[in-house]
């Protein structure tokens, strides 16, 4: 005889599970998800760790010669003044520019470990205060929670066109990188204020998202653009007379930080620096011509990420925990022995309504409004990217992580979604067939994405450690024929992440890159080995 059972995990049995497949059923698949998500948590955990490793192999190209020679000549104060009145206006970016610099190498150095880390803990804190929020308790979800942070964290350094820029080159990690990681500590610290239930914690937190704001709204302008719009929909959503909170404290924390970073665009846009810039590329005036070039950009933009299979890993990875979460149980469900709360007695008053008991808003525009926001942000930074740097501007795929993390993140959350409705489905239905073959095809694909990494770090790791070789060889020979005497230096190009290298340019006035490493090693100039001396 067959009967409903729930398990000590909170899995529901249902008839027809018998002795032979129930018992076996419910030991083999917990087992083989448990397994995947630890290759898949070991395997992104690897390439990370090698990428926050070859920090110490990161050697100047680029942007990188004029930053070394004016944090170490001008000071920390001298190159934010110089971005603000002749480069771009972007005051926090050139505050941090001083800061990696100020010794030389090792910020750019170090630069890496910290954005893996930093990133890796916001995530992973945000994710686990997610699961609070709905009720699951993350204690027996570690390995799935884990492999779904480690992954998504995998596939936004690794997995675009340009992985050495947006992990190993500190000047695009600043810009483009940086501030992700800013606004997902930032969106923790008002998450942690609103548990709080504090009034000067929660003031403390709308404060510190103006700030925050402010500042970056002068780090990164493509940044400014995803985010203002996600805080203010966010924001909108958020209002107390929709019914989805009870008070305004959302609403108030997302209308702070859409003000920061207006105030911090105003101040960039008015700058010097940025009327300088804007005069050296003065922008088309918009037309319907020119707004149908910026969408066929935008759509070669998203037809090149979609062609990044590996992508796809993060949907998959989040159906692996949306099918640990069913198994979990329903949000709400406590195991056997765990404290529950006291019934009501005549001293206990009543508790408030569960929200399942709540008269319920359609959820569905909610979940969806995401997407036609990431649409619409990533056409903004394409029209950005335009108008800076003409109509190859869409190519600079360093600026793509600005919308690449909030993708991510959300297929991430829809897989998650997803995984869970699908487990709990099958659950209810008593066919573990079915779940084997949804955790193997999940499974399958988050295995291949974090495989698929494998190939471009390992290209990433080769081009890095052998440029570092090449380039620490040629540093000896310049420093010693400059503290020789000499005046005029033979630099070999040493080119890496589709970046400009000194000597790129047809003539040497127009060679910022060639002045700045002349500059950086103090001598007057320089010219490839197989040029003749110039006087």
């Amino acid at each position: 005889m067959s009967r409903t059972t729930i398990s000590e995990r909170g899995e529901v049995g249902t008839p027809g599970d018998g002795a032979e497949g129930g018992a076996a059923g419910r030991s083999a698949l917990p087992r083989a998800l448990g397994g995947v998500a630890l290759a898949v948590a070991a395997g992104s955990a690897a390439l990370l760790s090698v990428g926050a490793f070859l920090g110490l192999y990161v050697r100047p190209t680029s942007d990188d010669w004029c930053a070394l020679w004016k944090a170490r000549d001008m000071g920390v104060s001298g190159i934010t003044r110089d971005f603000y009145l002749t480069q771009n206006g972007r005051v926090t970016n050139a505050l941090l520019t001083g800061l990696v610099y100020s010794d030389g190498m090792r910020g750019p150095k170090l630069l890496p470990a910290l954005l893996v880390v930093a990133l890796g803990a916001a995530l992973l804190l945000l994710a686990r205060a997610a699961l609070r929020a709905l009720g699951f308790r993350a204690g027996p979800l570690v390995v799935p929670l884990v492999a779904a942070v480690a992954l998504v964290e995998a596939l936004v350094f690794f997995a675009g066109t340009r992985a050495y820029q947006v992990l190993l080159w500190a000047p695009a990690t600043i810009s483009h990188t940086l501030p992700g990681v800013i606004g997902l500590w930032a969106v923790l610290g008002a998450v942690l204020a609103a548990r709080a239930r504090r009034p000067w914690a929660r003031n403390a937190a709308v404060a510190t998202a103006a700030l925050t704001g402010l500042a970056c709204g002068m780090l990164s302008e493509p940044f400014s653009i995803v985010a203002g719009l996600f805080a203010a929909a966010a924001g909108i959503v958020c209002l107390p007379r929709l019914g989805r909170t009870e008070d305004r404290y959302a609403s108030t924390w997302c209308a702070a930080a859409c003000l920061g970073l207006a105030g911090g665009l105003a101040l960039l846009y008015t700058s010097p620096g940025a009327r300088w810039r804007r005069a050296q590329h003065p922008p088309e005036p918009m037309s319907f011509a020119e707004l149908g070039e910026t969408v066929h950009d935008w759509w070669r933009v998203w037809q090149t990420i979609g062609g990044q299979w590996a992508y796809g890993g993060a949907l998959a990875v989040g159906v692996l925990l949306g099918l640990a979460l069913a198994r979990s149980g329903p949000p709400g469900d406590h195991a056997p022995g765990q404290d529950r709360a006291p019934a009501p007695t005549d001293r206990t008053p009543a508790a408030e309504p569960a929200p399942a008991d709540r008269p319920r808003r359609s959820a569905w525009p909610v979940a969806l409004l995401p997407l036609p926001l990431l649409a619409l942000a990533s056409l903004g930074v394409t029209y950005g990217l335009r108008s800076g740097y003409g109509p190859e501007g869409w190519t600079f795929g360093r600026t793509w992580t600005n919308f690449l993390l909030p993708l991510l993140l959300l297929l991430c959350a829809y897989g998650t979604w997803g995984g869970y409705r699908l487990g709990r489905l099958l659950l209810a239905a008593g066919r573990p067939a079915a779940r084997a073959a949804a955790l193997v095809v999940a499974g399958a694909l988050a295995v291949g994405s974090t495989a698929a990494l494998v190939r471009p770090v390992y290209a990433l790791t080769t081009s890095t450690v052998a440029r570092s070789v090449a380039w620490d060889r040629q540093d000896v020979r310049i420093r010693a024929e400059a503290a020789a005497g000499a005046r005029d230096v033979a630099y070999r190009p040493l080119l890496i992440g589709g970046l400009s290298e000194p000597l790129f340019a047809s003539s040497y006035e127009r060679d910022w890159a060639a002045r700045c490493a002349a500059t950086y090693y103090g001598v007057s100039r320089i010219h490839r080995p197989e040029d003749a001396r110039r006087p």
